[in-house]
């Protein structure tokens, strides 16, 4: 079964761009919506709402700078302070090109930046990007599983003797 995609966003129009460009990169992987950084920390952590969710982590997850309640650098923090969650991929997807954000970012140990380009068309281009690095490009540690992309084993009939 496919891991999750967590997507972290509180603006609407964000929201909707990021799942549309989603859907383009044709991963299977469900993608679940939180809009605040407190509902993120619930979902990871099994809380409230969330306390009867399936076992196991997001593959990925997708959050923005600015949020409502806690931000996306505090979640990231907690995340990265957690043994259950500090290897789960976790990409800040935000408008803020602030160094100080960028830097801090890094500090605590987000896997990438990635500014939301303004044109419709960019902001395609990068999502699907993301998703196709995540899901064919990027080694997974061992023992998780890869987001919408199977590597086939080889075959072992077309191996040299």
């Amino acid at each position: 079964m496919l891991k999750p995609i967590l997507l972290v966003e509180d603006n609407p129009n964000d929201l909707e761009l990021t799942l549309v460009a989603l859907e383009r990169s044709q991963l299977a992987n469900e993608v679940i919506v939180v809009r605040d950084g407190v509902e993120a920390l619930d979902y990871l952590f099994r809380r409230d709402r969330y306390a009867t969710r399936p076992d196991g982590n997001p593959a990925v997850i997708l959050l923005d700078l600015k949020l409502p309640k806690v931000d996306g650098l505090e979640v990231l923090k907690v995340v990265r302070e957690s043994p259950d969650l500090r290897s789960v991929p976790t990409v800040m997807l935000t408008s803020s090109r602030e160094e100080p954000d960028l830097a801090r970012a890094y500090a605590l140990g987000v896997n990438a930046y990635v500014v939301k380009p303004v044109e419709f068309r960019d902001f395609l281009g990068a999502i699907s990007d993301l998703g196709m690095f995540w899901a064919v490009l990027n080694e997974p540690p061992p023992g998780s599983t890869r987001l919408g992309a199977r590597r086939r084993a080889p075959d072992r009939d077309s191996e040299p003797e």
